[in-house]
């Protein structure tokens, strides 16, 4: 009697680890797919970026508002847990800090699977740059900018990133500083590269995607790290050269940091 209830309990036992078994399975089929968004939070420091009317203080001291924040990002890699890429190319956007609809951007038709990290590009690639302008739509219209411009018409190329503000450090007669890095490469000669690749690994954790799953990947920025190469406002309140903008690329390009994903089922 005993050996029949044990057999039996086993073998409910066994029978519930093959459904668990297949539903896992299951669940990543090979056509499934869905999309993967990423917020870009931005901060100064532990503070939360608010423009115009917040004041904040670089690691120098020198206090400082932000009136603009914006900057490209581009061509997308997502890594798998199992180490392949599916890579999104010719895909642009641009972030805004006025703009809270650009904050989050969205990767579709992403294959099911588990991903372990992601890189991005900081700009506009040079093959995107010197295209001819009828395959530079949506964000690459420099039209599309207003006012805030982000294309340099005098040095053919995009703006990669812009930071604008009003400092007591600045030595400009109205105290506005000017942060406006790009430089792409060249065109027919050899200039200034500026584009920079981001890697952020997600750390312990995995961007689901499935089926029924579509992941949000928060990124904080820190928008610090711009003066963490030895740039300072008093030093360079206005900076438009790409020969001489290194080190803000090389500042910016530490902003990012992954903070949190979320596999929440649609």
């Amino acid at each position: 009697m005993k050996k029949s209830f044990l057999f039996s309990a086993l073998t409910a036992l066994a029978f519930s680890f093959t459904i668990v078994s297949c539903t896992k399975e299951e669940e990543i089929g090979p056509n499934d797919k869905n999309s993967i968004s990423i917020e870009f939070d931005n901060y100064v420091g532990g503070e939360k970026l608010v423009l115009g009317s917040k004041s904040y203080k670089n690691s120098l001291g020198e206090d400082f508002t932000v009136s603009t924040l914006n900057y490209f990002v581009s061509n997308f890699s997502l890594k798998k847990a199992d180490g392949s890429e599916v890579k999104f190319p010719n895909q642009y956007f641009l972030i805004r800090q006025a703009d809270t609809k650009t904050l989050t951007v969205t990767l579709p038709d992403v294959p099911a699977g588990d991903y372990t990290s992601m890189s991005y590009m900081i700009g506009v690639d040079s093959l995107k740059s010197i295209s001819d302008v009828s395959q530079r739509t949506g964000v690459l219209d420099p039209a599309s900018y207003g006012t805030d411009n982000m294309y340099w018409s005098w040095n053919s190329g995009y703006i990669f990133f812009k930071m604008e503000g009003i400092s007591s450090a600045a030595t400009t007669a109205t105290k506005l500083f000017q942060f406006h890095i790009g430089g792409f490469g060249g065109r027919t000669s050899v200039t200034a590269n500026n584009l920079r690749t981001v890697t952020a690994s997600f750390g312990t954790n995995t961007a689901q995607v499935r089926k029924n799953i579509a992941p949000t990947v928060h990124v904080v920025t820190d928008v610090l790290q711009t003066f963490s190469q030895g740039t300072s406002i008093a030093k360079t309140s206005v900076m438009m050269n790409p020969a001489a903008s290194k080190p803000f690329a090389d500042g910016y390009s530490k902003m990012f940091k992954v903070e949190h994903i979320h596999n929440d089922k649609m």
